[in-house]
């Protein structure tokens, strides 16, 4: 389909433009293990590189093959590679590219469980230097002779600062260095890392692409945008099978994907293709509630702070208007110091208590309590998480219905 047509025209279409038999509108769902070929050679040819085709569903299946492309579209990239869960992808792609020795420059803000394997693999001889992403400057100071990659993310979590992408894409680019952002939740609909020179962009596409909390999957996907000529770490058959452009990405499939065995299974990734038609049309409507739900909740007394880029007084909100088409539907606020923020989760009636986000539903959950506890009080501090804070993952519902739900939980904390 023409490049120009719409970002959900093209996603709506993609299935049906590749031909599924009997002119199903969607690809169907291709449970098979494992692929038979009438000719050894073929079968050679693949595992080879020299032919298009499928092995073993471990490493590539049809219906996962279709969401890749889907993603490559949004993200207007090279190609994608599809994992079972985001992590799987983050995983995938460090373990594929980096060696012991090798240092990296990464987002000291980024999702913890992100900063637990970097952690884990410091442990195994990767330099890993954490800094303030949201100073560009941080990031050239912290570059060494040995830099391979700098990672962040476009709006951390949860505490939704914003790395200063631009000026890390420019640095990137003149010091020939992989650039990997975690777009999750931005989602493709709201920014393409691409327009900041990122080299790979990294989804958990459990999040807004699904949409509907009902599958895991994670992707990767290359934007063409890096030299894999110069990178050391490509393996040298490789180099010999693959075209020059294509090596980076397919180093990922063989060695993060094949051998880590983080596979997508064909039916997740019929759920999260489906649920992307729509990413559009939620996220516009998410991004209207999350919008007027903080503006509600920045005049509420007993809260101290609200974090979401969309407010005047986020202190990357310039930036995020500069970059994002809006500004997501993430968002966190702190209560003040007297309120038992547990307690005061229990009040809420329509938002649901859950871990998740990118759902249609409005979800909150206590993050020092939880998703960060494992880290600690003093590693919190730092990076700017009260122990009052709850996160939001604002959904679809009628914004009414969830104002009218704060305001009668606050009624009966007062």
């Amino acid at each position: 389909m023409n490049s120009q047509k719409g970002f959900t025209t093209r996603t709506l279409h993609s299935d049906r433009l590749a031909k599924p038999e009997f002119g199903a509108l969607h690809q169907p769902v291709h449970n098979a293990v494992t692929w038979g070929y009438e000719q050894v050679e073929d079968l050679v040819n693949v595992f080879q590189n020299k032919a298009k085709g499928y092995a073993y569903s471990r490493q590539g299946n049809p219906t996962v093959s279709a969401l890749e492309h889907k993603i490559t579209q949004m993200e207007q990239g090279l190609a994608t590679v599809a994992f079972a869960t985001g992590m799987a992808a983050v995983s995938a792609t460090l373990l594929a590219l980096l060696k012991a020795g090798d240092h990296i420059i990464a987002s000291s803000y980024l999702f913890g469980n992100t900063r637990s394997l970097m952690q884990t693999l410091m442990g195994m001889g990767l330099q890993i230097s954490f800094v303030d992403a949201t100073d560009g400057e941080q990031i050239k100071d912290a570059y060494q002779p040995n830099t391979r990659m700098v990672f962040v993310e476009t709006i951390a979590n949860p505490a939704t600062q914003i790395a200063d992408l631009a000026m890390i894409g420019m640095f990137c680019q003149e010091k020939g260095l992989v650039y990997v952002v975690d777009n999750t939740m931005a989602s493709p609909y709201l920014f393409s890392p691409k327009a900041v020179q990122a080299s790979l962009i990294i989804h958990s596409l459990t999040k807004y692409i699904g949409g509907h909390g009902n599958a895991l999957g994670g992707s990767v996907t290359d934007t063409g945008l890096y030299h894999w000529a110069s990178f050391p770490n490509i393996a040298p058959v490789l180099r010999e099978q693959i075209k020059p452009e294509l090596v980076g990405i397919t180093q990922i499939r063989k060695r993060g994907l094949r051998d880590s065995g983080g596979t997508l299974s064909p039916e997740a990734a019929h759920h999260l293709s489906v649920g992307s038609e729509t990413l559009a049309l939620r996220m516009e409507r998410a991004c209207n509630n999350a919008l007027a739900l903080a503006e509600y909740l920045q005049s509420q007394p007993l809260i101290d702070k609200v974090y979401y880029p969309g407010l005047s007084t986020h202190p990357q909100n310039k930036l995020a208007t500069q970059l994002f088409k809006r500004s997501g539907a993430l968002m966190s606020f702190a209560l003040q110091d007297q309120v038992d923020c547990l307690a005061f989760l229990n009040q809420l009636q329509l938002v649901i208590k859950s871990s998740n986000l990118g759902d249609t539903r409005t979800l909150a959950i206590p993050v020092a309590q939880t998703i960060f506890y494992e880290l600690g009080a003093e590693r919190r501090a730092e990076m700017q998480i009260p122990e009052s804070m709850i996160r939001l993952s604002v959904g679809i519902e009628d914004i009414e219905d969830l104002i009218g739900d704060f305001e009668q939980a606050f009624g009966k904390m007062a």
